[in-house]
């Protein structure tokens, strides 16, 4: 029976050991709660091989006793590291450890040398000894040690007393207390009066004062319902191997090793039994070894080999690439994190890349802009004079009337000053286009804009074979912008949809507000031919069209762009579901731009 108790006693406090330590590794306060448990560990080792296996003879109650005093002088050492750095997590001071564990180094060889006895021995299958002056001085001073540490303790208690932390310092209180309660009752108050019975169960004592310890230290989620959850969610690395290796070490041992010492010495401890043993346990020995090495491969080498060829794919230039691998356990965690990380890098350089588009496209412009003014500015001059220069011509044929080859100049004459006009609209697009000025912004409903635009296009007779569909959101707030300017946008793109359904068609107009991107989005969808992808990226380039020869000069949407960027705002071409063009405007909502 108290062999079973220590054994159940020691199972449950490595369990508790590595699970306080594999939760924050790093955290000081668990390796020291990790260094006090195997000091614990070490006391129910020394009373399992002390009360179960040994002869009790006075040499092995000698050897027990010294054990006893100096784990009893190890575990205070650990509480007093423990009390200086919960929950801070602070460095230990060298200086006043030194000075408080000092008379260690007095003690411990005095132990070690059998000074703090003049006798251990059994009378009549009863523990007895007999300290000297020198024990009763070591007991008083694993006390102060102790008592250092609970008002260290106690003192950081006292200061976060409403706090969880508070709560914690509370329950690692009522541990130290319950703990040395008992053990202090089990191997100090009760041997004085010669009752040594609750001796061997010293382990036993210690074991409620550790769980309350560890489920404290664990901010009270050793045993929650939550943290079991957790755990099944997030199941470390750690504790994989550790439960492989348990499972497979205790599996091994009572299919293979029971029945081969069961075979080996049926015949009792020959020569031959041993060689028997030796031989085969070796050779059993080897299936445990290989399945955990196929369980480490799987847990471990699998994932990162796959996570590895995921980085090196990355930084080959695939970026966004993702890795496939599925744990509760790290390697899932950096796997997930990995994936994000590489979508991430791959939205950001798209961006990037939109971005460098945008100021390519904005140099272009302004280069365009510059050129424009240049051009117009030096053929509009030569261009009025031959203009009036016409009209002094087209005057004195009209005043012939009568010759047939006046007729004939009056028809070339006109056809000259229609290639004016035409040249003169070109250039005044030109300077439109040059002379693009800062918007004059104000709060703008931008349906208001949009219908005006629509009004606008509707004195046009090709415009007029058009059904147009519209659909407002009621609750789009104003952007603040530049009326005209807006409304040259919209009825830009108004003749461009117009231009691309010359035999009429269907043109839808509708605006969202986008609470999450705060802007307001106006979308012009036609039915016409489409754009083709290709030429998508160059639309808003100045001089480009896709229409026919002398039917435009590509600055139409290069000005919408220059607009609506100098807005804050985008503007996009995409296909409307393969059977036209969408435009979409997108405008910040309700905001005043610098």
């Amino acid at each position: 029976m108290l062999l079973a108790l220590l054994l159940l006693s020691l199972f449950v406090l490595v369990l508790l050991g590595f699970y306080v330590v594999v939760a924050a590794p790093r955290q000081l306060a668990h390796q020291t709660f990790a260094v006090f448990v195997l000091c614990l560990a070490l006391w129910s080792v020394k009373d399992i091989a002390f009360w179960g296996f040994s002869s009790r003879s006075g040499d092995a109650a000698a050897w027990w006793a010294s054990a006893s005093f100096i784990i009893s002088l190890s575990l205070q050492f650990s509480l007093v590291v423990f009390a200086w750095v919960f929950p801070e997590n602070n460095p230990v001071p060298l200086r006043r450890a030194a000075v408080l564990f000092a008379p260690g180094a007095v003690f411990v060889p005095a132990t070690l040398f059998g000074l703090l006895w003049l006798g251990v021995r059994f009378d009549a299958g009863q523990f007895s000894i007999k300290l000297t002056p020198l024990a009763y001085a070591f007991g008083l001073y694993i006390y102060i040690v102790f008592a250092y540490g609970f008002i260290t303790l106690y003192a950081k208690y006292r200061r976060s007393r409403d706090s969880l932390l508070g709560q914690q310092l509370g329950a690692i209180l009522w541990a130290l207390v319950l703990t040395s309660a008992l053990t202090t009752a089990a191997s100090v108050a009760l041997p004085l009066f010669g009752v040594y019975v609750f001796l061997p169960f010293g382990a036993v004592f210690v074991l409620p004062g550790v769980l309350i310890y560890a489920y404290a230290i664990t901010n009270f989620k050793l045993f929650s319902l939550q943290s079991a959850l957790d755990q099944f969610r997030l199941f470390p690395i750690a504790y994989k191997v550790a439960l492989s290796i348990a499972l497979v070490a205790v599996l091994s041992f009572f299919l293979l090793q029971v029945p081969i010492v069961w075979w080996s010495f049926a015949g009792g401890p020959t020569a031959e039994s041993w060689r028997r043993y030796l031989v085969f346990s070796v050779i059993t020995a080897l299936a445990p070894n290989l399945i955990l090495v196929g369980l480490v491969i799987r847990i471990i080498s699998r994932p990162l080999r796959r996570l590895t060829e995921a980085a090196v794919t990355v930084a080959g230039g695939e970026y966004g690439a993702q890795v496939a691998v599925e744990s509760n356990d790290e390697v899932g965690l950096l796997a997930s994190s990995f994936n994000a990380m590489s979508l991430k890098i791959a939205g950001d350089i798209e961006r990037l890349r939109a971005l460098n588009e945008q100021l390519i496209r904005t140099e272009k412009l302004a280069a365009a802009g510059t050129l424009a003014a240049g051009v117009a500015h030096e053929v509009n001059n030569p261009l009025a004079s031959i203009s009036s220069l016409i009209q002094i011509l087209q005057t004195r044929a009209a005043a012939q009337t009568g010759d047939p080859q006046s007729a004939e100049t009056r028809e070339m004459l006109r056809l000259i000053q229609t290639q004016i006009a035409r040249i003169t609209q070109v250039l005044r697009e030109m300077m439109d286009f040059a002379r693009t000025r800062p918007p004059e912004r104000a709060p703008l409903d931008v349906r208001r804009a949009v219908e005006g635009s629509l009004r606008l296009a509707s004195f046009d007779k090709d415009f007029k074979r058009l059904r147009v569909l519209t659909d407002w959101d009621a609750l789009a707030p104003h952007v603040f912008a530049d009326a005209d300017q807006l409304q040259q946008v919209f009825l830009n793109l108004l003749f461009n949809a117009r231009d691309a359904m010359p035999e009429g068609g269907e043109l839808e107009i509708t605006t969202k507000f986008d609470e999450r991107a705060s802007e307001l989005r106006v979308e012009i969808a036609d039915t016409g031919g489409g754009i083709p992808p290709e030429h998508r990226a160059h639309v808003f380039d100045p001089f480009f069209t896709t229409k026919p020869a002398g039917a435009g000069t590509g600055l139409g949407l290069a000005v919408c762009y220059g607009i609506v960027t100098a807005h804050g705002g985008r503007i996009e071409v995409d296909s409307n579901n393969g059977r036209g063009t969408l435009v979409r405007v997108a405008l910040p909502a309700g905001t005043q731009l610098p």
